[in-house]
């Protein structure tokens, strides 16, 4: 069952997309769906009243291509959900637990969509079908029988609707807890954090017309060819509009080196469009080094030239300046460059490009926010738009690029651990019951409970927790620790297989799936990454007549939970209009809900970060004073940070190829630079373990293959979810207690 081919290391590639991924996509559809099938929710695939993509969270443009408005990893994602394969009770009745648990994350992926709600028993070996109201029975009376509603947790993936999420936070919220924690403290709770903090809301500021305005675009720790390849587009549109692009990232990445964009003749029979003007290799989790020295650099270069920095925005719309600039200019020049791995040279014309413009935006992904100083990493930069005044203006401004396509969503509809005090006010006068205001678990504070046995269910809305989670280990503990796990999912997946001392699997629907109640097909919401409510309609039939929409689900549950209660649950889940309209009176920005998210390209949120009316405390943009990593390293240490393949959405594994960086048929590879290898007596395929000692406990993955690298000395990449068993629970970012994921000291020894 598992893949017997041996793993392949080929030549990296130095350009992403062209007429390749086109062919690769169709394969991937093609050979899970049927023609019909897969043209039908291609046609529909991020269109105009369409599917939204089931993949990353980048904005549609407001010209949608009639060619095809999808990338390659989108066609993928689409393949993977709506794939015709099933597992139904027959396959359940074929394979145990314990068998399945040998079997690979890919081929667990590739087994189809789950059909019928399943139960595992207590001390029982395979998983059997149960009834839907049987199961939610189950449910409710474990619920009821918890000595406090905070012994049980209520994770959320970022798959799920707006309306789905509004829900399910507002039964726990009648519940009584505000355990809710979701796939954002894993990604960019740090960027939440170092944005409302400096500038008032946990949420980028700029919009794609800003990218395409923009005269200078910074991209740190970010992979868009493979993790938001429609972004690629946008950087191609922004060249051709005289924008420079600069990359700041440990890997050489193809995608930010060139670009055969499939849909231009250029793409298809030219050489593409070169991305990156500058790419800077930096040393892992060395970015506030490279800040803080570039920051240096242009307030010696605005002695001479003061127009370089808006003093002007400064004085008017900033606080903390002056001890910013103090505490900056102690810093010894020539220690931070050391720091980063890179020249002077390089630094320098970095400070070049920055010196000559205004109009600055500055992107990242996971590269910044996983860092024990995440938060720093990201005040950091904002610092750097302040001095310029590269923010709250068109054309400039902030760009987290968020993974999950509703991860944002989620969030803004209140799946948050530390809810705040303006929405449970709303919550508490439009329902007539007084919410939990103590603050709830985050994820590595739900694990560590389940560990603990301080709480005793998890319930997961979409997702693989298990194989999204760091140390996995201890999160497999935990979870076995629980009296009941459920998994509210579309797939089989790694969760399913570790199971409490009672295990449900419900079935959901998927973004493709059609949802028709009394007659009339429903549509869900999503927002964007750049803050864009807009619709989904689905366009296929469900895989079976057992499966159910998100909000059901949460409705019905909460019918068998609740024993008094003051929402009319069954009215809700009639028409999904029912839903807006509640959105519509609790959540800000959505007023008239209905009304404006049935314009063709949806409608924006507030975001006074954009627009320069700045909405923290103090009214102003805040200059913040930020710590340089403080990892120290023995002579044998390297920092590994993990990393997805081509073939991979987050946990979601696609296929066994990372072509851009020239790895087939495996995923247990460990990248390294040349010289490191050769320092340390391996050479390419050889087998190593990596291993590291945090707290006194081991941890070590092993049959790791050496691919030769091109990366800076002393830094290691590898493939999550494979590395994190090496991530420990409690090495968290300050503040957001995101897990450190992309910093992990580490030895390696030859098998």
């Amino acid at each position: 069952m598992n893949n017997k081919k041996s793993l392949f290391i080929g030549k990296q590639a130095n350009s992403a997309a062209g007429i390749k991924a086109v062919f690769i996509s169709l394969q991937q559809i093609l050979s899970r769906m049927s023609v019909k099938n897969s043209f039908k929710v291609l046609s529909k695939l991020n269109q105009k009243d369409g599917v939204d993509c089931p993949g990353c969270a980048w904005p549609d443009p407001s010209h949608r291509s009639k060619l095809g408005e999808f990338c390659e990893n989108g066609v993928k994602a689409i393949a993977e959900e709506a794939m015709e394969n099933r597992v139904d009770p027959i396959f359940f009745s074929k394979y145990s637990v314990k068998e399945l648990q040998q079997q690979s994350d890919y081929w667990l992926g590739q087994q189809g969509r789950l059909t019928h709600p399943m139960i595992l028993k207590e001390n029982e070996t395979h998983y059997t079908p149960i009834s839907w109201s049987e199961a939610n029975k189950i449910i409710g009376q474990e619920l009821n029988t918890l000595s406090h509603p905070n012994e049980a947790a209520f994770y959320t993936s970022g798959r799920t609707s707006n309306e789905a999420a509004f829900l399910y936070q507002l039964f726990v919220r009648m519940y009584g807890t505000n355990n809710l924690p979701d796939c954002s403290n894993m990604c960019h709770e740090s960027s939440g954090v170092a944005l409302s903090k400096t500038v008032g809301i946990g949420k980028g500021s700029v919009t794609l017309d800003d990218l395409y305005k923009a005269e200078l675009i910074l991209i740190f720790g970010q992979n868009p060819a493979t993790n938001h390849p429609r972004m690629l587009s946008c950087l191609e549109k922004a060249k051709k509009n005289g924008a420079k692009v600069v990359a700041i990232n440990p890997l050489k990445e193809a995608g930010l080196m060139n670009f055969k964009n499939p849909q231009t003749p250029k793409g298809i029979l030219a050489n593409g469009t070169d991305i990156a003007d500058l790419y800077l290799q930096i040393k892992i989790n060395e970015d506030v080094a490279l800040l803080k020295a570039v920051m240096i650099k242009l307030f010696h270069l605005s002695e001479k030239n003061p127009k370089i920095l808006d003093q002007e925005f400064i004085t008017q719309k900033t606080e903390g300046f002056q001890q910013f600039k103090e505490e900056l200019l102690t810093h010894n020049l020539e220690n931070l460059i050391n720091r980063t791995g890179l020249s002077t040279k390089e630094i320098d014309t970095l400070v070049e490009l920055i010196a000559q413009r205004n109009k600055i935006i500055t992107c990242w992904g996971m590269g910044l926010t996983q860092h024990v100083n995440g938060v720093d990493n990201i005040q950091e930069v904002v610092n750097l738009l302040l001095i310029k005044g590269s923010i709250g203006k068109e054309g400039a401004g902030t760009c987290p690029v968020r993974g999950h396509s509703n991860v944002q969503g989620d969030r803004t509809m209140g799946i948050a651990e530390k809810p705040s005090k303006e929405l449970l006010d709303k919550i508490a006068e439009n329902f007539g019951f007084t919410p939990p205001k103590e603050h709830g678990y985050s994820v590595v504070d739900a694990i560590t409970a389940m560990y603990h046995k301080k709480v005793k269910v998890f319930i997961g809305m979409g997702g693989n927790f298990l194989s999204a989670a760091p140390d996995t280990h201890y999160t497999t503990k935990a979870l076995e620790n629980c009296n009941l796990t459920v998994h509210i999912s579309t797939k089989l997946n790694r969760s399913h297989l570790t199971p409490g001392k009672t295990a449900l699997i419900l079935p959901s629907m998927g973004r493709t799936d059609k949802y028709i109640k009394n007659g009339k097909a429903q549509f869900v919401t999503v927002e964007n990454s750049m803050g864009v409510v807009h619709s989904s309609k689905g366009a296929l039939t469900p895989p079976s007549d057992f499966v159910e929409s998100e909000p059901v689900i949460v409705a019905n549950i909460a019918k068998a939970t609740l024993k008094q209660n003051k929402v009319h649950w069954d009215f809700l889940i009639q028409d999904y209009d029912h839903i807006r309209d509640l959105i519509a009176k609790t959540i800000n920005g959505f007023e008239n809900y209905n009304e404006r998210v049935k314009q063709p390209i949806g409608f924006e949120l507030p975001n006074g970060a954009r627009t320069g009316n700045f909405t923290t405390p103090n009214k102003k943009a805040n200059f913040t004073i930020n710590k340089l990593s403080d990892i120290s390293l023995e002579s044998d240490d390297f920092i590994m940070m993990t990393t997805r393949s081509h073939d991979q959405f987050n946990t979601t594994i696609y296929g066994l190829d990372d072509r851009y960086r020239g790895i087939y048929n495996g995923r247990m590879v460990v990248f390294i630079n040349p010289e490191d290898a050769k320092k340390i007596g391996l050479q390419k395929g050889d087998k190593i373990s990596l291993y590291n000692n945090y707290n006194n406990i081991k941890r070590q993955v092993d049959d790791f293959s050496v691919v030769p690298y091109n990366i800076p000395k002393g830094c290691i990449a590898t493939y999550y979810p494979e590395s994190n068993p090496l991530v420990p629970i409690d090495l968290t970012a300050n503040l957001s207690h995101t897990p450190s994921s992309k910093s992990v000291k580490v030895k390696i020894k030859k098998s």
